[in-house]
């Protein structure tokens, strides 16, 4: 009776094994399949040991690209918030200036987003800190708060 028992089990769960393998896999929230988008404007990274050295710098502006209560625990001294409709306004008229553009951390992508729209007006000294502001932080490096 045990033998009939497992046999009976193994043949039930390789024919749902085999089931599930042959289901098709549908994924687009209910539209149709397109490719991603493929950016092509490569970004150049600033790690933050180089940041530091610019911080207070003439001509390099910071902007901190997350939300305003991530801003508001404190941001790289004096970084201006980015995450604002009007944000065309808040870039310099010298387009060679050094830029650096950052968010919370190598997850988040906003920054990216801002550093390419920045890009694509012409702007030629942009660069893009991926460890933002959580490893700015975690490294014990200066911060200011509102």
């Amino acid at each position: 009776m045990n033998t009939l028992l497992r046999r009976s089990l193994t043949q039930t769960l390789m024919v749902l094994a085999l089931g599930i393998t042959a289901m098709p896999v549908v994924a687009g929230g209910g539209s149709e399949m397109s490719e991603v988008p493929y950016n092509e404007i490569e970004l150049n990274p600033i790690s933050m040991m180089e940041a530091e050295t610019l911080v207070g710098q003439q001509g390099v502006y910071f902007f901190d690209v997350n939300t305003l209560e991530i801003w508001a625990d404190g941001f790289i001294p004096g970084a201006v918030f980015f995450n604002v409709q009007s944000w065309r306004e808040l870039l310099p008229k010298n387009k060679d200036a050094v830029m650096v553009f950052y968010c919370a951390n190598r997850l988040c992508t906003t920054s990216n987003m801002a550093a390419r729209e920045t890009m694509k007006l012409g702007y030629t000294g942009v660069r893009h800190m991926t460890d933002g502001i959580f490893g700015w932080r975690m490294s014990g490096r200066v911060i200011e708060k509102p």
